[in-house]
């Protein structure tokens, strides 16, 4: 089971650092900010599963960063806890007002500070299960009913690829509660073809310019799709995002590196080594292993260095998957 993250955001350097010690005594990975904006720099990079926030910070404080980071689909469901000073009543009523459940006062003890961040990643896997009770039925319903239109090459591409990604995150050390996103979000990133043309999809030559532009519009189309789908809320920036490029030439928003959210950056190298190596209409497969040196050819330019590594190191374990 991977650790689950936590990031403290803390201008005071003592404090940080022993509120970093105590919680990695813990059994948590943690990672350190000093302000709200190193914070979302570090965000972009990292995941986290829960975020301890002070309050009083120079650059961007706390509430700023707590504005900024529920604006965001991706992070919108990490729960956050703020630390305030002592007495500061003001504080706790911007807090509430706000919507954040959870404050800590300093100066806090051990057992409060770890008995609240257990007490918050519980409930927020709580709040996932009920999700997922809501809308069990309505993804289900969806899923089957893209997957009458689909033959078999797209349903074996689908179970490939989310295998491959989760062997990737797995090298990358993603939490639990991240590679749960990713899942649906491997599972889901070509949903949006169900609304391309088959004559485009299955065209044996060339796409002309008109039809390249409308199959491009199946990230978009799928993030739009599965919107009002609660549970899969955080596995929306996957589907949009898979086809974007870590040099920002990349569909549909031209995201740059860490822009572009971590589990898309990961299906991005899954979707482009099944393609590369499984035989469609309009190519034949190459070799595994020459599929594998276009990866590391795209390394920095079109997929996250860190992301090629790890599907490097991981290698043994990328096999294909028979039906």
């Amino acid at each position: 089971m991977g650790k689950e993250i936590i990031l403290i955001v803390e201008d005071n350097e003592v404090l940080r650092e022993g509120l970093h010690m105590l919680i990695e005594a813990e059994g948590f990975q943690v990672i350190s900010a000093q302000h709200g904006l190193d914070a979302l720099n570090k965000m972009r990079k990292t995941y986290p599963d829960l975020i301890l926030s002070d309050i009083s910070m120079p650059e961007m404080d706390g509430f700023e960063f707590y504005e900024a980071i529920r604006k965001e689909p991706e992070w919108v469901t990490i729960p956050f806890v703020f630390l305030t000073a002592k007495g500061d009543r003001g504080d706790v009523f911007a807090s509430k007002k706000l919507g954040v459940e959870d404050y800590l006062v300093k100066p806090v003890g051990r057992d409060e500070l770890i008995t609240t961040i257990r007490s918050r990643l519980d409930r927020n896997q709580q709040l996932m299960l009920a999700q997922l009770h809501q809308s069990y039925e309505a993804s289900l319903i969806l899923l089957a009913n893209a997957i009458e239109l689909r033959d078999k090459y797209t349903r074996g591409h689908v179970e490939r690829v989310t295998h491959y990604a989760m062997v990737i995150a797995d090298k990358m050390g993603v939490s639990d509660t991240q590679k749960g996103y990713l899942r649906f979000g491997a599972i889901l990133h070509d949903i949006g073809k169900i609304y391309i043309s088959e004559n485009i999809l299955y065209k044996a030559g060339p796409l002309d310019e008109n039809e390249w532009a409308e199959m491009k519009r199946h990230a978009s189309i799928g993030a739009e799709l599965l919107q009002s789908i609660s549970y899969l809320y955080n596995s929306i920036p996957v589907i949009r995002h898979h086809h974007e490029r870590w040099d920002g030439k990349g569909y549909p928003d031209g995201l740059i590196g860490h822009e572009i959210p971590l589990g898309a950056r990961i299906v991005a190298v899954a979707d482009s080594f099944d393609a590369m190596t499984t035989a469609r209409v309009y190519h034949q497969a190459i070799h595994r292993e020459v599929a594998l040196q276009e990866i590391l050819a795209g390394r920095g330019t079109q997929y996250d260095p860190e992301v090629v590594d790890a599907f490097r190191a991981s290698w043994n374990k990328i096999e294909p998957i028979d039906h």
